[in-house]
C-alpha cells in the first residue's frame, strides 16, 4: 500500500495549502507528515483509505504548529457579539473585501485554525461537515458549530478588514510580508532593499514593533544561555557522520 504513497503528495499539499494557508508551511507539513506515515505504517489499516489517513496525520501536525506558535482566541466570544441585537456589518464591505484575494487571505489568517479549516474544507473545497467532523475526531454537532462560528468570524474579520487597512493605508510592506521578513532582518542577512522596507513597516505600523522587541528579547535572553562547555557527545557525533 506504501508504494502508491507518491500518487497522494499534490492531493496532500493542495489539502495542507488550504488549511494553512502558507505555500512553505504546506511544503513542510506534507514532509512531516510523510516522514510521520513512515514511521507509524504499523498502525495504519488496509480498511482505510491512505489518503484519508494522511489527511488525518497532517491536520494533526498542523494542529500541533499552531499550539506551539500561537495562541487561540475565545471563540465563544463570536456568538456572544452575534447575540447582541444591536451588533452589525456593512455587507457592502464585506462583500468587496470578500472577492478581493488578498484582502480574503487577510481575514482567513486571523480566524482560529480550527474554525478556519472547517470553512475552507466545506465552502472551498466542498467537503461535508460529517468528513470534517471525522478529520477533526469530534461530533457531527461539534463539526456544525465550527463551520458557523467560523464563517461569523470570517465576516468580522472582513468587516473590521477596512478600518485595519484604513490604519495601515501609508505603511509599507503588508503586516505579514514584513514579519516573514524580521527574522532574517534579525539576524543581518536581508537584502539592502527589503531591510529598508522592514524597517520603515516597523516605524510606522502600530502593531508590529512590538512583536519586534519581543524576538529581539527572547533572541537576547537565549543567546545569554549558551553553555560553552555544552557539545555533541562524540558517540552522537560519530553516528551522524556516518550517515554521510
Amino acid at each position: 500500500m506504501f508504494e502508491d504513497l507518491p500518487e497522494h503528495l499534490d492531493d496532500l499539499y493542495r489539502f495542507a495549502l488550504a488549511i494553512s494557508r502558507d505555500p512553505d508551511l504546506a511544503g513542510d507539513l506534507v514532509h512531516d507528515t510523510v516522514v510521520r506515515a513512515i514511521e507509524r505504517r504499523d498502525q495504519f489499516r488496509d480498511e482505510a483509505s491512505l489518503g484519508a489517513w494522511l489527511r488525518r496525520i497532517l491536520h494533526n501536525l498542523a494542529i500541533d504548529r499552531v499550539r506551539r506558535s500561537s495562541k487561540e482566541v475565545v471563540v465563544e466570544e463570536v456568538e456572544e457579539k452575534w447575540l447582541d441585537d444591536s451588533y452589525t456589518v456593512d455587507p457592502v464591505v464585506v462583500a468587496e473585501r470578500a472577492q478581493i484575494r488578498e484582502e480574503l487571505e487577510d481575514a482567513l489568517v486571523r480566524v482560529p485554525f480550527n474554525y478556519r479549516t472547517a470553512v475552507v474544507l466545506h465552502d472551498v473545497e466542498d467537503w461535508k461537515v460529517r468528513e470534517i467532523a471525522e478529520l477533526q475526531g469530534i461530533s457531527l454537532p461539534a463539526a456544525k458549530q465550527r463551520l458557523r462560528r467560523g464563517r461569523m468570524m470570517l465576516v468580522d474579520a472582513l468587516a473590521e478588514g477596512r478600518e485595519r487597512r484604513m490604519m495601515l493605508k501609508e505603511v509599507p510592506m503588508r503586516c505579514w510580508d514584513a514579519r516573514k521578513h524580521v527574522s532574517d532582518y534579525l539576524d543581518g542577512v536581508l537584502d539592502r532593499e527589503t531591510a529598508l522596507m522592514v524597517e520603515s513597516h516597523l516605524e510606522a505600523c502600530p502593531t508590529c514593533p512590538p512583536l519586534y522587541a519581543a524576538l529581539v528579547d527572547a533572541h537576547t535572553g537565549l543567546a545569554g544561555h549558551r553553555d560553552p562547555d555544552s557539545v555533541i557527545p562524540q558517540d552522537i557525533r560519530s553516528r551522524i557522520m556516518a550517515l554521510g
